[in-house]
């Protein structure tokens, strides 16, 4: 056996030809972060101030401008960087997963970290990570539609490549699987020839570049808001910028007028938020485990109304064992077993044809569990069969829930056939009478009823060389039944119940048999009160006989992957949010349909995990509501941001335009703007993201389905907010200048009493359920960092005198700075009001 690369020789490759990934996957360089930060409006315009500064005279004025427009950029990089970080290491998370063979030893990698000549392992429903050629396949099909359009899978062997020479050169020889192609069926080994852009699918790159990624609708609205307020803000600073030039007649002051309202009012923030929030969020959920593989589905995990979950590997541990074996002329308990020989001989051919049944090397874990017992209880017995050839296998199909397969002895005597399946269908395929049937149905529901999985076993000879096209054409005598038990994960009747007190249906999907499904849901609390519904039920129901029994029913059984997609269908047209679990190769239809597909990452295929949304790292059921419970938190924090941004604006594009309307000197100007950006993009990014989750958040509904993000509540909130703080600044405004008989020094309380309401306005809004000053919960220590970095910067500007001439400051007198105190305090009552006043949404909301 080829003992692959060296750990030492795989880096060297990797370090000379790059990573296997695209180029549309690759991460922003900081060049190109710090190319798209000086490209934002916001510094276009901040830049353009400053060269008005140069030209009006203030050379000092338009140096210490554009110093300060550094500052900012710096911060808004760093935290373009940390959201790129969290990005990149969620793209290291996310990249698909390869088995190779390294230093001797089978190793898991990152697709991305393959290099030509590894030696990958290839299994049924994994995606093929890069070019490869065939040194070993066994029944090996391929799904190669991704790249050529044929829909039917392609068979694969190993070729003697000697004997090629002759082969038309456009055609792809057999023994080549593609990257990016699909593993139908069948197990291989392939040497890496080819991987990233020199792939099959790399050469399609640019094609793929092409490819732009749909908008997910919050996406969308934030975009429309954004042009919205922008275009209607640029049009009233020109607006403004014209009319100070026409009243006063000087056309300088005018375009500065015009430039710091445009900055006042272009909400900038917004898109940044968006990122931020979806960003950080999601590597905050990677941390817990759960992977989110399209970052915006974590804001829509908060709306979730239906958890459709599978029983095995989700519910239950996934480790089965067989518990107990039936026949009719004998039955053993593995309670009562004491020894390994303990087996009666009347079932060791029930056990042996359980075992021919199976594949030797299994993946399910209901055939590992058989192969581990005919290893314990049918050792020395003559009854394990390693030297038999398999001849052909008869796969379970919707149709009939059982499998078949033809063994060929060395002595070449009949050919020996071994079938198991569901009960019912392998009481099918031997043709039991009515009397024998029911007898098997009585044993078959006392076992399910007790939790355990039962299958049925039978057997058949063939001396024909000739095999049929199915497997009802063999005679088959049935043996017995095996009945396995794959225990409940400890975690699951508290997180169901978590799924309950927050208004989320969990509804159970199972191919178990009725009552064992029955027992199970019991087991872990769901609501069953005899209402089930089967796959073959499902199949006589059209779509409003189906809608009318979907409110009613909590466990479904005997449902094939096709069940579920039309499930997932039925409760989204009902007008449910689907959330959906799943593992396998054919549940990657209904994880698509679903609304949130999420799949189990360690037992799951890769294709699962393609389609879905998010990816359960532990495949620990728990790790659902934790992926709840930071959706909430997400959406919640968002539209808190976006009131403290509708807020903030509120006072600032005001300041703007009143001085301007009442004749007064310009109140703010593009420095001042510059400085509360210090302020407010941290506040609405940072502080918000960080505020952990509600009290109460998870035992409240979930939100309305179509629930905008910028709601008028949610709006309204903030312009409230923020016309209530423009009215104190106005008053203090209009005080300052009387009292102190100097524009300067008014400028000065305004602008003071402006940055602390800012905070203030930032500390309400932390939490709308109860009153600031009895926040709950863990600190928020960026809050705490903002407040001191803000008190230091403004007590710099006020206490320089360079600083001070910068911001056409004159120093109030320290009674007057209390007064300023004050003031913020009754803002911050305020903005308190208001919150009381306007009925908030529910926690998480």
């Amino acid at each position: 056996m080829d003992p692959g690369l060296t750990t030492s020789e795989a880096h060297a490759r990797l370090a000379r030809d790059g990573p296997n990934e695209l180029p549309v996957s690759r991460p922003r360089s900081a060049v190109r972060l710090l190319r798209e930060v000086v490209a934002e409006p916001m510094f276009l315009l901040l830049v353009a101030c400053g060269l008005l500064y140069l030209a009006l005279g203030d050379r000092q004025g338009a140096l210490m401008l554009l110093g300060f427009v550094g500052v900012v950029m710096g911060i808004t990089f760093v935290q373009q960087q940390r959201t790129e970080r969290s990005l990149e290491a969620l793209r290291d998370l996310s990249s698909p997963r390869a088995m190779v063979v390294r230093d001797g030893q089978p190793l898991r990698i990152a697709s991305r970290e393959l290099v030509v000549g590894d030696i990958v392992l290839l299994a049924e429903g994994g995606r093929v990570p890069a070019d490869l050629q065939l040194v070993e396949a066994a029944g090996l099909s391929v799904d190669e539609s991704l790249l050529t359009g044929e829909s039917v899978p392609v068979r694969k062997v190993t070729v003697d490549r000697a004997g090629m020479a002759s082969a038309p050169a456009d055609d792809q020889p057999n023994d080549e699987v593609l990257a990016g192609t699909l593993v139908t069926q069948g197990s291989g080994r392939g040497r890496v020839v080819a991987t990233g852009e020199r792939s099959a699918l790399g050469r399609m790159g640019s094609a793929m570049a092409a490819i732009a990624h749909e908008l997910t609708p919050i996406q969308q609205e934030t975009a429309r808001v954004v042009r919205r307020v922008a275009l209607a803000g640029l049009l009233l600073a020109v607006a403004l910028g014209v009319g100070f030039w026409w009243l006063r007649g000087d056309w300088l002051q005018g375009l500065l007028a015009g430039l710091t309202l445009a900055m006042a009012v272009l909400p900038e923030e917004l898109p940044v938020i968006l990122t931020l929030f979806l960003g950080l969020g999601a590597w905050r959920l990677s941390r817990e485990k759960v992977l989110a593989r399209r970052i915006p589905t974590i804001e829509l995990l908060g709306a979730a109304t239906v958890l459709c979950v599978d029983k095995t590997g989700t519910l239950t541990v996934n480790r089965m064992a067989v518990r107990r074996l039936w026949s009719a002329a004998a039955a053993w308990d593995a309670a009562d077993a004491t020894t390994a020989d303990s087996l009666p001989e009347a079932l060791h051919e029930l056990l042996e044809f359980a075992v021919l049944a199976s594949h030797r090397q299994a993946f399910d874990p209901m055939e590992t569990a058989l192969l581990d017992a005919g290893r314990r209880l049918l050792a020395q017995t003559g009854h394990l069969h390693t030297d038999w050839t398999l001849v052909e296998d008869y796969a379970l199909t919707p149709e009939l829930l059982a499998m078949s397969r033809v063994w060929q002895s060395p002595d070449r005597s009949d050919r020996c056939i071994a079938a198991k399946g569901a009960p019912e269908a392998m009481v099918d395929l031997c043709h039991l009478d009515t009397p024998a049937a029911a007898a098997i149905a009585t044993r078959v529901a006392a076992l399910a009823g007790l939790g355990l999985r039962v299958l049925g076993v039978a057997r058949s000879r063939l001396a024909a060389t000739e095999l049929p096209d199915s497997q009802h054409d063999f005679s088959f005598e049935f043996l017995g039944l095996v009945a396995l038990q794959d225990p409940l994960r400890p975690d699951v009747p508290e997180a169901i119940a978590a799924c309950q007190a927050a208004g989320i249906r969990v509804v159970m999907m199972t191919g178990d048999h009725p009552a064992t499904a029955a027992a199970i849901a019991r087991e872990a609390g769901l609501v069953t009160g005899g209402a089930m519904m089967t796959g073959a039920e499902i199949d006589t129901l059209d779509d409003a006989g189906l809608a009318a029994r979907l409110p009613a029913t909590q466990v479904f059984c005997r449902v094939q992957p096709e069940h579920k997609l039309r499930l997932v269908r039925a409760l989204r047209a009902a007008g449910e949010v689907v959330a959906m679990t799943g593992d396998g190769v054919n549940d990657a239809p209904a994880l698509k349909a679903a609304d949130i597909g999420v799949a189990m990452g360690v037992r799951g295929s890769e294709v699962a995990r393609e389609a879905a949304d998010l990816v359960l790292l532990t495949d620990e059921f728990s790790s659902i509501v934790t992926a709840v419970r930071h959706g909430r938190r997400v959406f919640a924090n968002l539209r808190k941001a976006i009131a403290f941004v509708a807020a903030v604006h509120v006072p600032i594009v005001g300041l703007s335009l009143v001085p301007v309307l009442l004749g007064w000197p310009l109140l703010l100007m593009p420095v001042h703007i510059l400085f509360l950006q210090l302020i407010i993009d941290p506040g609405c990014s940072v502080v918000f993201e960080a505020e952990p989750l509600e009290e109460g958040a998870m035992q409240a509904p979930p939100r309305p389905k179509g629930t905008r993000l910028f709601q008028t509540g949610v709006v309204a909130r903030g312009l409230w907010q923020g016309m209530g703080l423009l009215g104190l600044l106005l008053g203090v405004q209009a005080w300052g200048r009387a009292a102190t008989g100097s524009d300067d020094a008014a400028r000065a309380l305004t602008f003071t009493v402006l940055v602390l309401s800012n905070l203030g306005l930032i500390w309400a809004n932390r939490s709308w359920s109860r009153p600031s000053w009895q926040h709950a919960g863990p600190g928020n220590r960026y809050f705490g960092v903002l407040c001191l970095a803000t008190l230091c910067l403004l007590g710099l500007v006020l206490g320089l005198a360079p600083a001070r001439i910068l911001f056409a400051f004159a120093l109030p007198a320290p009674g007057q700075l209390l007064t300023a105190g004050v003031v913020a305090v009754l803002a911050l009552l305020w903005f308190e009001a208001v919150k009381r006043a306007l009925r908030p949404p529910a926690p998480g909301h």
